[in-house]
């Protein structure tokens, strides 16, 4: 699928619009696309927050029932990482998985270390920079959510430890 396509996102917030444009990052926008329609980001937290810089989702609230997601290698760099772009995570070159990323500000200085977008918030942006932040960084940098036990116990350990995070209740493709 090369023509831009549209997710909607039903959060506790809330309701978002990514529009994800495969001309710019096709291997992110098919492995996004596919994940939607898996219902990966189902139920997910916005785990980190961080006011001015990003919001990060895509470790699955139950990792147990969860699809293993393999790594894609990484797009080209087409687009900046602007305001409202959303971009897949990485631990480096050929590294992505599910985690994403929609940057609140312009971080431009991504560009540069391979972050690629591959799409951008259309409608709700209010929304995404709503959700809640008060968590900060994550471990071992910050009091936030460590990456490594959610991805392990899931919802159940921040429902217990991080009871305020905002969640993705469903994620669609808009036809």
């Amino acid at each position: 699928m090369t023509e831009p396509f549209k997710v909607k996102f039903q959060t506790t917030k809330g309701d978002f619009a990514i529009e994800v444009n495969p001309a710019w990052a096709p291997l992110g926008a098919a492995r996004f696309k596919e994940l939607v329609e898996q219902g990966f980001y189902d139920s997910a937290k916005f785990f980190r927050v961080l006011p001015g810089f990003v919001v990060q989702f895509g470790l699955p609230a139950d990792p147990v029932s969860a699809p293993d997601v393999p790594n894609i290698q990484d797009d080209p760099v087409t687009q900046s990482n602007l305001k409202g772009s959303i971009t897949f995570a990485t631990a480096g070159p050929g590294t992505r998985t599910s985690q994403v990323f929609i940057n609140l500000a312009d971080n431009k200085r991504l560009d540069s270390m391979g972050f690629s977008p591959f799409g951008k918030v259309v409608e709700g942006m209010e929304i995404v920079e709503s959700l809640h932040a008060g968590y900060g960084e994550g471990a071992p940098h910050g009091n936030g959510p460590d990456q490594g036990r959610v991805r392990r116990l899931g919802n159940s350990y921040l429902e217990a430890s991080f009871p305020n995070l905002d969640a993705i209740n469903r994620a669609s493709i808009e036809l």
